[in-house]
């Protein structure tokens, strides 16, 4: 009969239920004598009225009385109150390991030491007499000074004339009364098969119980399952469970052999004593933290494991029966990192894309490192080998993106200028393989020389094999609503790969398994971003934190659980992840790219006009309302990693979100009469333009869509009329930049503007609508350029050392851009003929000249500017290398 709030027992009353203990119902209550809270532990009515299970309750309460140890839950007194027999214990406050494991398994560090806890509790216990029979997780409480263990109430206490059953608290699933006539206690996932048959315990049932729940903790799987208590039971009695290893790879061999010891059937080739189960746990804890010291004092890997290996043995040699190595033990991680920047008067090249990272690969063996880094305005391919202090850059390598390596380590593949190139490292002239666009998707390159590649943004995977012509080995499922195949990565038998699809609907979005013998995929894990591989394990980002999942090639899919190794790695909207990882075991990664920064206004001699219209943030793209009221901004989700469209009230400090989803909106762009913003949105797998009303009455139009990239250009004002039309860039048939014209009325269509071999990107239209600035490198650098519109007969270079991001002042007669140093600069225009730019002053914009984002706006009067302005603060951004990716574990922290 449950207790009700305010009951006495004694000097305790009773404040509230806890739930159900090994031996009946367990409640909160406070002690009146000492002014404590305790728990009270109530034995059961139907069981108190059988004189021998209240001796047992009673010596159970002696025997835990007896035990004084920091992991276990101890006795403060026992008695009866009205026919209620009750014990009294500390009240522990903390989590069960059973509700932990309902997340997952637990780090590999912290599940050791929880299991040498309970070893160290549970060889105490043993040398005063007693055995646990209920070892669980539901029994194990996870408290801020380690694990403590609940419930002795199974416990049989050895004395003198034969063997005592402290056991009479949960009935036997057999349905027995008495533990002499067979009786079954505790929960059957974690019994040893004596204790499933009847036979009679002692301390090595609590040794195999220990091994469950240890196997438990690391893979999050139960050793020993089944739909029924029947078949957990034929489980125990006949079938072995895979190693540790199998389920969790990333815990050490070593760990293997000191489980499958306490899991073994016979108990007398079970480890013999709870101390020889501590001693192996300590072994492997020391085995792990091993890889610490070989930062200092670096050893080869045989010398350092001799010590690890003996004394395992020879742990394993003081028990009863054989046992053998199953495997060698792993070598310890070694944990060296360090950060690599790019050289002297150069920076990091990023993707072109709205979220940005930097481009680079690790090598095949591990030594060296491929990037891209610009250096006088130009993106060149460097190397770094780890070896060497300073990086060389490659000749002939110039507006390079998403370098990858050939097998040997000894030449790069790149994509520059439409054109999938290679170029070995010890000197000639890169090489052109094929064709590809501006906007490709990544490579790889296998051991047989055979390279796959995402040639364009939207297609499928193209193989090119060194005897014959480029094919599709993976062409774009569009009956299946797929729409791009990017980032494709070869597996060590050299006929699967890896690759991230995006499809129309989300859902089926991530890493497929594809196979050069059928055109078939296989999705293995949902994800925005592209995945690698080392040596049997998936690398993936999910979010910013970079995840390892065991891959079983034979079958197609990932076993075991996702395990973190590092947040803060970096991504970007079209599927790239910064991390590279090479077969041996070398990884790098780059954290976000930092773009953050806060949108101030300044006046033209640069200084700030009040505080910060918005706080901040990794604003993409930032556009003024035409009455200069509000802003309307593309501000990236941090959890998906893509942009949303924002609205700002400077006046009343007020923000409203426009659009919220995982896909990317930005490039919001204002109507004449600032009810309504079209923004670009990749929310249909390709690149679509989208109309929403500022006051959100109802939900965004499709106004056009576009196989390849879409970036509406800027504006000071759109034409009043309704039939008007906007600008954008996209990719051209010359594998360039182009700008194209895109009318809206009657009927959305689009007609190009600028075509030709070079870039012509960031265009804007003046006010009186005769002009067009944008962004052209047909002199090898990145220029600001004017061209007479819809004529295109009169043609004048504005910028001298190079600039991107030009816009309009408002009327008409100067031209801003951002030059080479990130300084604003203002150009007087005079119908067709430009003055000498001046400085007005020096910006700190987090990225100037990406064809997707926008740095400033300038407001309606002419006067003011508002600038996506970087903190002072900002560290250099680095790529960080890993020497043995393994030192990422979370046993490592």
């Amino acid at each position: 009969m449950a207790l009700a709030s305010g009951v006495r027992l004694g000097p305790y009353e009773v404040l509230a239920p806890l739930g159900a203990g090994g031996m009946g119902e367990v409640y909160r209550a406070r002690d009146t004598r000492l002014e404590r809270t305790v728990a009270i532990k109530v034995l059961p009515s139907a069981l108190a009225d059988d004189p021998d299970r209240r001796v047992r309750f009673e010596r159970e309460a002696k025997a835990v009385a007896a035990l004084d140890h920091p992991h276990i839950c101890g006795i403060h007194d026992v008695g009866e109150a009205g026919g209620t027999h009750y014990l009294v214990m500390p009240l522990v406050e903390g989590q069960t390991l059973a509700d932990r494991l309902v997340k997952g398994p637990l780090p590999l560090a912290q599940a050791l030491q929880i299991a040498s806890e309970m070893a160290d509790a549970l060889a105490s216990a043993h040398r005063h007499g007693i055995i646990h029979r209920d070892l669980k997780p539901a029994n194990v409480m996870l408290t801020k000074t380690g694990a403590k263990l609940l419930d002795f109430g199974l416990a049989k206490l050895r004395a003198p004339g034969g063997p005592v059953s402290l056991s009479g608290t949960t009935e036997a699933i057999t349905g027995a009364a008495d533990t002499a006539r067979g009786t079954i206690l505790g929960t059957v996932h974690y019994m040893a098969p004596e204790q499933v048959e009847g036979r009679e315990l002692d301390a090595r049932a609590d040794i195999w119980a220990l091994g469950a729940v240890l196997y438990e903790m690391v893979t999050g799987t139960r050793a020993f399952v089944g739909d029924t208590a029947a078949s957990v039971i034929g489980a125990i009695l006949k079938d072995t469970p895979p190693p540790v290893s199998a389920r969790q790879p990333l815990s050490p061999p070593a760990l293997d052999l000191v489980v499958a010891r306490c899991l073994d059937k016979d108990r007398d080739d079970r480890w013999q004593h709870m101390a020889d189960v501590q001693h192996g746990l300590t072994l492997v804890r020391t085995g792990l933290a091993g890889g610490e010291a070989t930062r200092s004092a670096p050893e080869p890997p045989w010398r350092r494991l001799l010590p690890f290996t003996a004394a395992l043995a020879l742990a394993a040699a003081t028990g009863v029966g054989a046992w053998t190595w199953r495997s060698p033990p792993a070598v310890p991680a070694r944990d060296v990192r360090f950060s690599i920047y790019p050289e002297h008067g150069s920076e990091f090249s990023v993707t072109t894309t709205s979220v940005v990272a930097a481009q680079f690969a690790l090598s095949p063996d591990g030594s060296q490192l491929a990037f891209v880094a610009t250096a006088q305005g130009q993106p060149m391919l460097w190397v770094r080998r780890f070896d060497s202090l300073t990086a060389r850059m490659l000749d002939g390598t110039q507006e390079a993106v998403s370098p990858f390596w050939s097998p040997d380590s000894r030449a790069l593949a790149f994509f520059a200028q439409g054109r999938l190139k290679t170029v070995r490292l010890d000197g000639g002239a890169p090489v052109v393989l094929a064709d590809s666009s501006l906007d490709p998707r990544g490579g790889t390159w296998g051991r047989d020389g055979t390279i796959l590649a995402a040639i364009t943004s939207n297609g499928g995977i193209t193989r090119f094999a060194p005897d014959g012509r480029p094919t599709v080995v993976l062409p774009v499922d569009v009956e299946a609503g797929e729409t791009a195949l990017r980032w494709p990565a070869w597996l060590s038998d050299g006929r699967h790969f890896i690759v991230l699809a995006r499809f129309l609907e989300d859902r089926y979005r991530g890493v497929y398994l594809g196979s050069l013998d059928t055109k078939t995929r296989t999705l293995l894990v949902g994800s925005d971003w592209a995945a690698g591989m080392v040596s049997d394990q998936l690398l993936f980002l999910r979010g910013s934190t970079l995840m390892v999942q065991p891959l079983d090639l034979a079958k197609g899919q990932l076993t075991g659980e996702p395990v973190p190794l590092v947040d803060g790695v970096s991504s970007t909207t079209n599927g790239y992840s910064g991390f590279s990882v090479s077969p041996t075991g070398t990884l790098a990664y780059a954290s976000p790219w930092p773009t953050e920064g806060a949108l101030v206004w300044f006046d033209r001699a640069g200084r700030q006009l009040g505080p910060p219209v918005a706080p901040r943030a990794d604003y993409i793209d930032l556009a003024i309302a035409p009455d200069g009221e509000r802003v309307a901004v593309s501000r990236v989700d941090r959890e998906n990693n893509t942009g949303d469209i924002w609205l700002i009230d400077p006046a009343r400090q007020q923000e409203t979100r426009l659009t919220a989803n995982r896909f990317n909106d930005a490039g919001p762009r204002w109507t004449p009469d600032g009810t309504r913003i079209y923004f670009r949105s990749n929310r249909r797998g390709i690149n679509s333009v989208f109309v929403k009303p500022v006051n959100g009455s109802c939900a965004e139009e499709l106004v056009f869509e576009l196989t390849g990239p879409v970036h509406l250009q800027r504006h000071h004002r759109w034409p009043v009329r309704r039939c008007f039309h906007a600008l954008f860039s996209t990719f051209g048939q010359s594998a360039s930049w182009d700008v194209w014209a895109l009318a809206l009325t009657p009927s959305p269509s689009a007609k190009p503007l600028l075509q030709g071999p070079f870039n012509e990107f960031q265009s804007s239209l003046s006010p009186d609508g005769r002009w067009i600035a944008f962004v052209s490198n047909e002199t090898g650098q990145q220029q600001i350029v004017v061209q007479s519109y819809p004529a295109g007969d009169q043609r004048v270079q504005i910028s001298a050392r190079g600039g991107s991001d030009p816009v309009w002042a408002p009327d008409g007669r100067e031209l801003f851009f951002i030059g080479a140093s990130r300084e604003l600069m203002a150009a007087p225009f005079d119908n067709g003929r430009a003055g000498v730019p001046t400085l007005l002053f020096r910006t700190r914009v987090p990225l100037a000249g990406n064809p997707y984002r926008t740095p400033y706006a300038v407001a309606p009067d002419g006067k003011r500017f508002l600038v996506n302005t970087a903190p002072d603060d900002v560290p250099p951004p680095a790529i960080h290398v890993v020497l043995d990716w393994r030192a990422l574990l979370p046993a490592e922290r």
